[in-house]
């Protein structure tokens, strides 16, 4: 009599798989991917002050650089109004570095979910897919972080010497988070083009003939994804992804698409 095998076999990804086996292949990946996400946390909450200092020392610079009759009276020292809000500051931290450690593994658990319904050349992609998004968002990252000391003392200038900042933790935080994750998302757009030039959607051709609307459109986008809206910080973003762009053209063009 021949035994029935109860070890279930590994999966071909050049197979199609049911409706069932998508989902239980998305509830795999997201486990995995929160999973990263979660260690990542403990370790950014771990190093907190350290990142902490990182985050309010362009902050602290600008203010030195103020009058000191325009000095707030905590000096670089942020502010809380709410009881449970040192927490809710420390766990925002935390997860927000949990996010970045575990980025890697987050890309190649989406890729990985992806795979199935990729040719065999596409699959050769994934290294350099995971890979260039990492370092676009680090880059993108890297810019917020120059440009925020330049933002800050623009908008803070407008105060003069009549009124005092006193800066919330809470909106500081929110502040800086969301510009890193703008820069760092839209640093993405080239690797975008390019994946899309990759399969045929779009074409070095079609990119050149679209290059004056591409130019107007960049700039409206930076115009409003920046939560600042100052011209540092709006030039910092558009200035690097109209280089993108140019490049995005050249690479569709080495691909022949």
């Amino acid at each position: 009599m021949r035994l029935i095998p109860t070890m279930r076999r590994r999966r071909d990804p050049a197979q199609s798989m049911s409706v069932v086996e998508h989902l239980e292949e998305l509830r795999t990946r997201l486990i995995v991917a929160l999973a990263a996400i979660a260690l990542g946390a403990v370790v950014g909450w771990v190093f907190y002050s350290w990142t902490f200092k990182l985050i309010t020392h362009p902050y602290c610079h600008v203010l030195q650089q103020l009058p000191r009759a325009v000095r707030p009276p905590t000096h670089c020292r942020l502010v809380f109004s709410g009881v449970v809000e040192p927490f809710l500051i420390r766990f925002k931290i935390a997860t927000f570095s949990g996010l970045a450690i575990a980025l890697p593994v987050v890309l190649y658990e989406l890729w990985r979910f992806v795979t199935p319904g990729l040719t065999q050349k596409e699959r050769r992609m994934a290294l350099p897919f995971v890979g260039s998004s990492i370092l676009l968002f680090a880059l993108g990252g890297w810019f917020a972080y120059l440009t925020l000391a330049k933002g800050l003392r623009f908008l803070l200038g407008f105060a003069g010497t009549t009124i005092v900042p006193r800066l919330t933790v809470d909106r500081y935080i929110n502040f800086v988070i969301f510009l890193v994750l703008a820069f760092g998302l839209s640093f993405e757009f080239p690797l975008v083009l390019i994946m899309l030039c990759w399969v045929r959607v779009l074409s070095s051709q079609r990119l050149r003939s679209w290059r004056r609307w591409a130019i107007l459109a960049i700039t409206v986008y930076a115009a409003v994804i920046t939560p600042s809206q100052d011209p540092f910080t709006m030039t910092a973003m558009m200035v690097p992804m109209l280089v993108f762009y140019e490049l995005s053209i050249v690479v569709a063009r080495a691909m022949k698409r």
